[in-house]
């Protein structure tokens, strides 16, 4: 009943502010070239999706965020499973997240250039970057709030060190590392966007972010608001869809939360 009452209110919310933006478009308030109308805005996402390049361009996005978020969250959870057998490591690691979790990934990307060039390996370690702090950091929390008896009984029926890091650690931590999870995602798809508008990528592997300085460059402002739209759209249903089924499939179906 909840989940359906804040489902409404959010598109009632939606609704309200695609109201206020087309009011707007028409009171020419702001020049049409900086306020496209609705109409226009879709008139330019139909184009652009009839054209194909757009779509070529999201999937060239995703693929890298995809490939960025696995790669980082593998890192993370290696390193924090290390950070927990020892104690020294521990306080390596700890010292090292809270150098690096502050550090914008885009702020990285001087480096990435000299380092890996202007194409997607740059934008993929930016990613890394982007999801390996925040993830580390609440992968570690939950961990070290698993209850030790949950361990003993683990080696006690015999578990070895693999099957208690499998089938307790990583269950028994898995609200933390949801949360890790979606922190990396934000900041991930974020810094994505933002070095793709600033080199893009290599050949035909540009996105989303390439084809919005594209459409900047040419003063296609119809065009730029369907890039954000879509933008927008991916972000909404990742982080409101894709990690609500997630959470329902899991931690509350498991009783973790309430």
């Amino acid at each position: 009943m909840v989940n359906k009452r804040l489902k409404l209110n959010r598109t009632i919310f939606i609704v309200m502010l695609l109201a206020i933006w087309e009011i707007t478009a028409h009171s020419h308030i702001f020049p049409e070239l900086l306020f496209p109308s609705l109409e226009s805005i879709l008139s330019a996402l139909i184009h652009e999706l009839e054209k194909g390049t757009i779509v070529l361009q999201t999937y060239n996005s995703i693929e890298m965020i995809l490939e960025g978020m696995i790669i980082g969250d593998i890192l993370a959870i290696i390193i924090s499973v290390w950070a927990m057998i020892s104690r020294r490591i521990n306080e390596y690691v700890t010292t090292l997240v809270s150098i690096m979790d502050p550090l914008p990934g885009i702020a990285l990307l001087p480096l990435a250039i000299l380092w890996f060039g202007t194409g997607r390996n740059s934008i993929i370690f930016i990613i890394i970057h982007s999801v390996l702090w925040p993830m580390i950091l609440n992968t570690v929390t939950g961990f070290k709030t698993i209850p030790k008896i949950y361990l003993e009984v683990g080696s006690n029926i015999g578990l070895k060190k693999i099957k208690i890091i499998t089938n307790i650690m990583i269950p028994s931590a898995l609200p933390s590392l949801l949360t890790g999870l979606q922190v990396g995602w934000s900041r991930a798809w974020r810094a994505l966007i933002s070095a793709e508008m600033i080199f893009g990528a290599t050949g035909k592997e540009s996105g989303l972010g390439w084809y919005i300085f594209e459409k900047r460059f040419m003063l296609d402002m119809p065009g730029v608001f369907a890039g954000l739209f879509i933008i927008v759209a991916i972000g909404f249903i990742v982080e409101t869809v894709l990690f609500e089924i997630i959470e329902e499939s899991t931690i509350k179906k498991w009783g973790m939360t309430n």
